[in-house]
């Protein structure tokens, strides 16, 4: 996978986790929050509700009831209304009244309702008269019982409030509530005792539950008692809680902070990891770039993957790798040039000495050998020269449509007469049919070819022969230059290109040339996008051959 691939798959990933794991945490949170608030609402509703129901019970009356709601209020925080099921709706109680402030609009919601009225309870097993019997003295004690405890709550004493077996509220007076309430003062409100003609009354109306079969006695009878209790107890009460301008329920901010804060190291580290997978090679590479830059040409990076990073140090070790091979190149160059004009240099100034001490005699031998060694001499120079041009890419060329046919006579005939000298036998072998062209410079072919000729006949013993032959190919001309000489062993052919390779490692003047014939002609082929190669057979011989582009014939064709 590449780097820009892995860098994007990282950062989706810690977009898509960082993403993810705050709306996880947010969607609990708000959750979680949004179950306390319901169940904090259900405890409020039952708290106020239940304890409502519990003074209604307990006082037989409303009366005194808006202390209970503040405390309510205030124990809660929520806005408590309560109003009556009749009438015209004024509050009996308002917690923002009590408290001072405005009141404020309550919500849409249907409002509670509390009836304080208490349920029957039965035995199980009781025969309907007997259980019509109980029913009829439960009513008259709640009846009576009620009445008295309105009356105590009204003069201001505490009210004590039990259960009978029957589930019918019995009520007991305290002290009062200001203090200092004796029972002597309690006779104002005398319990009263049911009449005969009440009890009448009550038994009429339990009596039509002893034959009742659909719903039951013990259900007609609980009925019986809540109406005719109803009167007489308090009335029920309509609640309110909350109010339509109370602000919701914030989020709470630990948690947001605590996903905030995990968010962002997760990102943190999802950076480092990134930054270290890209700083690491970086580093590396600034650190050999240095050392190279300082001359450490042997510095080089590790490298490991496919991606974009690693293709980045395997190209700074190439360039490494070419840049200490041109240094290598350049000093073996220095000692090869030293190494060519030392020895050639020092016998001249032998020479020369000796002749100007008058210890040899200015014979015209000597001077024609002196002045061979200087033309030696200058040849190097100038091969060095051409090469250097040509390496740099500013050896001048004047390109024009030439035939190679022509090229190749024109080498045999320049080199027939050193030929016959060698006693070597020079040949030049042309397809028939149309001249091949190329568009080159034919002085420098006429070079490159020329000092391939020259090894060939130094290489070839009297008697040989070397060839010059020229076949079409497909797009291609195949200039070829072979001899019969002794042929270069196989280990060397990868270095006869080289500067100042010759075949014979003695470098006596037998061999000749200034060894960098051969680097100028592979450097003035590749000039002219050709090719050079070489084969060779020790003992049988060399052959060079040189693929050059070819021209149409139309090209080559002056115009009429």
């Amino acid at each position: 996978m590449s780097f820009r691939l892995r860098a994007l798959a990282l950062v989706m990933l810690l977009v898509i986790a960082a993403t993810a794991a705050t709306a996880w945490l947010t969607l609990r949170q708000a959750t979680r929050q949004a179950n306390e608030t319901a169940a904090a609402d259900r405890a409020d509703i039952n708290r106020v509700t239940g304890e409502l129901r519990q003074y209604g019970l307990r006082h037989g009356t409303w009366d005194g009831v808006a202390s209970s709601v503040r405390e309510l209020a205030t124990d809660t925080g929520q806005r408590i209304r309560v109003t009556g099921t009749t009438g015209s709706g004024a509050p009996l109680a308002d917690s923002d009244i009590l408290t001072g402030h405005e009141p404020r609009k309550t919500g849409p919601g249907a409002p509670l309702l509390v009836d304080p009225r208490p349920e029957l309870r039965l035995p199980d097993g009781l025969v309907p008269l007997a259980a019509a019997k109980l029913t009829v003295t439960a009513i008259a004690n709640y009846r009576s019982g009620t009445a008295y405890a309105a009356c105590l709550t009204r003069d201001g004493f505490e009210v004590t409030v039990g259960r009978d077996d029957y589930g019918v509220p019995t009520y007991s007076a305290g002290r009062k509530t200001g203090g200092g309430g004796t029972p002597a003062s309690r006779g104002s409100c005398p319990r009263p005792k049911p009449s005969p003609a009440r009890y009448a009354r009550y038994d009429t109306a339990a009596r039509p539950c002893l034959s009742a079969t659909d719903e039951g006695v013990t259900p007609c009878l609980q009925r019986v008692f809540a109406e005719q209790i109803s009167d007489a107890a308090p009335p029920p009460l309509q609640v309110r809680l909350g109010a339509l301008d109370e602000p919701p329920s914030a989020l709470a901010a630990a948690p947001a902070v605590t996903a905030a804060v995990a968010v962002a190291v997760a990102a943190i580290l999802g950076a480092l990891l990134l930054s270290r997978t890209v700083l690491r090679p970086v580093s590396a590479l600034t650190a050999a770039s240095r050392g190279l830059g300082e001359g450490d040409l042997a510095r080089r990076v590790p490298v490991t993957g496919r991606d974009e990073i690693a293709e980045l140090g395997r190209s700074f070790n190439r360039m490494a790798e070419s840049l200490q091979a041109s240094e290598e190149r350049q000093r073996r160059l220095v000692g090869d040039v030293a190494h060519e004009l030392r020895t050639p240099l020092a016998n001249l100034r032998g020479y020369l000495e000796a002749l100007r001490d008058g210890v040899v005699d200015p014979e015209p031998e000597l001077l024609d050998s002196l002045h061979e060694e200087v033309l030696l001499q200058q040849r190097i120079v100038d091969d060095l020269q051409d090469l250097a041009l040509a390496e740099a890419g500013a050896l001048t060329y004047h390109r024009e449509y030439i035939s190679l046919s022509e090229l190749l006579d024109t080498c045999r005939t320049a080199h027939r007469a050193r030929a016959e000298r060698a006693g070597v036998a020079l040949t030049v072998e042309t397809p028939p049919g149309d001249p091949v062209y190329a568009h080159a410079d034919a002085d420098r072919l006429r070079q490159a070819v020329g000092n391939l000729v020259s090894n060939a006949v130094r290489a070839t013993a009297p008697g040989g022969t070397v060839r010059l032959s020229l076949a079409r190919g497909d797009a291609r001309a195949v200039v070829r230059v072979g001899d019969t000489g002794h042929g270069i062993p196989a280990e060397q052919l990868p270095h006869v290109f080289d500067r100042f390779w010759r075949a014979d490692a003695a470098r006596g003047r037998a061999t000749g040339g200034s060894g960098l014939g051969l680097s100028i002609v592979r450097q003035i082929v590749q000039d002219h996008q050709g090719t050079v190669g070489v084969e060779s057979e020790v003992g049988a011989g060399t052959t060079f051959t040189l693929a050059l582009p070819t021209a149409a014939a139309h090209d080559a064709d002056p115009a009429p």
